[in-house]
């Protein structure tokens, strides 16, 4: 049983399928519904170069992503169009392309050759893995006393996380690729991979505390699970700037590149594992028995973040759009430059 998210403006599930879909519905601009899919239900057998094609010919507007065949990596690239943080559009991509990952499984032969064994989630952003929460829509559901609307997008960032944790229930080694900023829920996606490259130029953080918020789509869930909960609330509660060298020595960040040698890393820490990937699979398998995150705690942890972002002052609420205001303006300085060099 698969739960992802609808991208129809109906909210009803997606029908079972004979063939792989071409797409997301690109002008659906409502707030993505919880839905159960069994794409691989009824979909025809697929070889693992045909799952290939499959993923090449899709369309996302908000995503990058590719199978490599010498790494038997997906690679999937956050590219948002609008500001680099969890918007409507970028999860609406995100759910489409895990449904499908389910539906190339499903759909693979019993004995055959997997599509892929690693999924690599990076960022596109110049500068940035990924600034969290969309706090523009956020401060408006509060306004708007959006209790549902504020709920169904906290459980599609969790949603989309633990697909990430449970390695997509079949086995995949799930990597976190940050060469840029990761504050917020933009950290919480990559703590929800079992292995996280970072680059040392990048920064991290859970900025929420400087508004009388919480992180509350998985920090506190996965963190616990890395560096105890003491250092998970000190860290929390601390709303401070982290280096990507210092997240490595807490053991949060599992290989520290130097910049613009994370993807090379990558598949550098791909090739020097891939002789024991069945052993390392199985282990990752064994920590989330041993020490779970489930689907009904991270939902739950997400229903006490509603009611706390519900509770928010106004003064709370303006702190909150300076703080958006600056990841704008420092975005938009990035894309400046970026722009002045030619690139």
């Amino acid at each position: 049983m698969t739960f992802v998210l609808d991208t129809k403006k109906t909210g009803s599930a997606q029908p079972a399928m004979k063939s792989f879909p071409a797409g997301p519905d690109a002008g659906a601009t409502d707030m993505p519904v919880l839905v159960r899919t069994d794409f691989g239900a009824a979909v025809d057998p697929i070889s693992r170069a045909a799952a290939d094609a499959v993923v090449a010919s899709q369309a996302y507007t908000d995503l990058e992503v590719e199978i490599t065949a010498e790494d038997r990596a997906f690679w999937c690239f956050m590219k948002p169009r609008e500001r680099p943080s969890f918007t409507l559009p970028l999860l609406r991509d995100l759910a489409h392309m895990q449904s499908l990952i389910d539906a190339l499984f499903t759909a693979t032969p019993q004995g055959a050759e997997t599509p892929f064994d690693y999924f690599v989630l990076g960022s596109r952003a110049r500068g940035v893995f990924n600034l969290g929460g969309d706090l523009g829509l956020f401060a408006e559901k509060i306004r708007q006393g959006d209790r549902d609307g504020l709920r169904r997008y906290a459980h599609a960032c969790v949603i989309s996380g633990y697909a990430n944790y449970t390695g997509y229930g079949h086995g995949v080694v799930t990597i976190a690729l940050i060469q840029g900023d990761a504050l917020g829920g933009g950290l919480e996606a990559p703590l929800s991979c079992d292995v996280m490259v970072a680059e040392r130029q990048a920064k991290f953080g859970l900025p929420e505390i400087l508004f009388n918020l919480f992180p509350g789509m998985g920090a506190y869930s996965f963190l616990s699970r890395r560096i105890g909960a003491a250092k998970a609330e000190e860290m929390i509660l601390s709303g401070r700037l982290y280096t990507a060298a210092e997240m490595h020595a807490l053991g949060v960040v599992d290989v520290l590149a130097e910049e613009g040698e994370g993807e090379r890393a990558v598949r550098d820490y791909i090739a020097r594992n891939r002789s024991r990937l069945r052993a390392q699979s199985a282990i990752y398998k064994v920590r989330r028995r041993v020490n779970p995150v489930t689907l009904d705690e991270l939902l739950d942890v997400t229903d006490l973040w509603v009611d706390t972002a519900l509770s928010l002052s106004e003064q709370d609420l303006r702190r909150m759009g300076r703080i958006a205001g600056a990841q704008d303006r420092a975005q938009s300085s990035r894309i400046a430059e970026k722009q002045a060099a030619g690139v």
